[in-house]
């Protein structure tokens, strides 16, 4: 049974010869899957998309996603190697900042966040952000490999739902976020600011020509039917039974169906939020002079309202 935000953790396969141990832990307010990869031989893992706590209705922060990340890896005796991002995330803050003020552990994600960070300083009107990715310790292009402990890791390029979003495979294991769901649920949105359906559609191309035992974990899922949360799936799997890619024959067809399907969505209710967190690496804006932090978000800068 997969947990939700209360419930504990999920091993979702034991690691062996040369495979991680993927735990997920669950937040079912953004419906967002946050990974913890381990390597057996070494005791060694990785954090993979940490959430930051966030209530958008009173303004509250809180860590108790990443401190349960935190706890896992204390009680499971693992030491943090990496805490990886794949994506400025539009829909929860990363708790990258938090986590490596905690632990020390280098910070990660796409190097073409920059290309993000230069759009999204523009449409909130900060010109002090420093748009250099210097935010991270590691900025990870394509083809780009690491280890965790003594397992292989390599990054895939997998821009179309954003500029920078990047896959990391790490022995047969893909996280690939926010480009495909399981296969019950398609593939991500491509409508945000620097979106591509068409860019999109190669990069899944890129993650379907993995071996087709290649496991498959994602990084939202939305319970379609009502049904329990579920997070893993396999290049195979993908490649038979996911519902917009078995639709679609040609690149073309494909882009028709995001962008009809994308034409109906409003905007993630945290977008303007999260990204001015996520693009400065998880750091929450600066305390003002009477000691409280604030948001700062444009009016009318975004299509997609619903005013339903």
């Amino acid at each position: 049974m997969h947990q939700t935000r209360d419930e504990q953790p999920t091993a979702i396969a034991a690691g062996d010869g040369g495979k991680p141990q993927v735990t997920v832990f669950f937040d079912k307010r953004t419906f967002s899957a946050q990974y913890v990869v381990a390597d057996p031989a070494s005791g060694k893992c990785a954090i993979v998309d940490p959430v930051l706590d966030f209530d958008e209705k009173s303004g509250a922060t809180a860590t108790g996603n990443a401190d349960r990340l935190l706890a896992f890896i204390r009680d499971e005796g693992l030491a943090l190697e990496w805490i990886l991002d794949t994506h400025p995330h539009a829909d929860h803050f990363s708790a990258a900042r938090y986590l490596k003020e905690k632990t020390g552990a280098p910070t990660a994600i796409g190097a073409q966040v920059v290309e993000v960070q230069k759009l999204w300083k523009t449409i909130y009107n900060w010109p002090d952000l420093p748009a250099d990715g210097s935010q991270w310790d590691r900025l990870f292009a394509d083809g780009d490999t690491f280890t965790i402990g003594t397992l292989p890791a390599r990054v895939l390029f997998s821009p179309g739902h954003t500029l920078a979003s990047i896959t990391y495979v790490v022995g047969d294991a893909a996280f690939v976020h926010d480009t495909l769901f399981m296969p019950d649920s398609g593939t991500a949105r491509c409508d945000f600011p620097g979106g591509s359906a068409s860019r999109l559609w190669r990069s899944i191309q890129d993650i379907l020509s993995l071996p087709g035992e290649t496991r498959i974990f994602v990084g939202h899922d939305y319970q379609p039917g009502g049904r329990a949360p579920r997070f893993e799936s396999t290049v195979a799997e993908q490649k038979a039974t996911n519902i917009h890619m078995a639709k679609c024959a040609t690149e073309a067809d494909f882009v028709a169906l995001r962008e009809a399907r994308d034409a109906t969505l409003p905007m993630p209710k945290l977008i303007l939020h999260a990204l001015q967190v996520n693009i400065n690496g998880g750091r929450l804006p600066q305390p003002e002079a009477n000691g409280k932090r604030y948001l700062k978000f444009p009016l009318d800068a975004l299509d997609g309202a619903a005013w339903g």
